[in-house]
């Protein structure tokens, strides 16, 4: 099974060799990279280029935001299966894509997830993201798989469609909840680390920004079906307590 890991980059030249060295150094020989670029100006691409034998595209180029960058990538792609790892992050052990691939090939899933690892600078572990196994309402009572653990098979953009430039930082939210709430499509948690993701996402960045992307989540579970979207978003932040126990 050939997967395509596609790693989003603006501007990151103090995480991209950790994130880059991460994802060649799986134990998994059939691993489509893609390195999508905002057109950084600092050493990213210096650094990229040190790499380019292990990377099947590279682009560097002005884009409309990360979820533009990440469809860019997602039309390149041409393995069965497709996942983000972005600038910032990365692979928690050397025995990720395996898994991932040996799930897929274990079950009829369409969509594969794990668990992930805040930490800070210095790479201490700060948060747990332990996911669960979805269920029909999972959504309906503020589930939200970690994104950086998300896997599914390609043709599910080509069916249900991209990333939308329409949800802000949730572009990634709306996406999961169409795929898997909305359209129902078949998912199987992974209980390992998939990913260690340095903390400092935009979203979270201030008290404004985090209304705004409240704002988001609702428009997404509005446009995808989810009964009662109040409740949502009201336990979704909730459920991010046990993440620090």
């Amino acid at each position: 099974m050939k997967i395509s890991v596609i790693t989003i980059v603006y501007n990151a030249q103090d995480t991209i060799k950790r994130c880059i060295e991460s994802v060649i150094g799986q134990n998994y020989n059939n691993i489509e990279y893609i390195i999508i670029d905002g057109g950084s100006t600092d050493n990213s691409l210096q650094i990229i280029n040190q790499y380019k034998s292990h990377i099947k595209v590279l682009i560097s180029e002005p884009d409309k935001g990360i979820y533009d960058a990440m469809n860019k990538g997602i039309r390149l792609a041409t393995g069965e299966v497709v996942g983000m790892l972005n600038a910032d992050d990365f692979f928690a052990d050397q025995e990720v894509i395996p898994a991932v691939a040996q799930a897929f090939s274990d079950s009829n899933a369409d969509i594969i997830y794990g668990n992930l690892d805040y930490t800070n600078s210095t790479g201490k572990i700060i948060r747990k993201w332990k996911s669960r196994t979805w269920g029909k309402n999972s959504f309906q009572w503020g589930f939200m798989p970690p994104h950086p653990t998300f896997y599914c098979k390609r043709n599910l953009f080509e069916k249900y469609g991209f990333y939308s430039l329409e949800y802000g930082s949730a572009g990634d939210y709306e996406l999961m909840v169409r795929f898997m709430h909305k359209y129902q499509m078949k998912s199987r948690h992974l209980n390992k680390v998939m990913v260690k993701m340095q903390v400092g996402g935009v979203s979270n960045s201030n008290l404004i920004n985090r209304i705004k992307a409240w704002s988001f989540d609702l428009k997404a579970m509005r446009e995808n079906n989810v009964f009662l979207p109040v409740l949502a978003i009201v336990l979704k932040p909730l459920r991010k307590t046990f993440q620090f126990l």
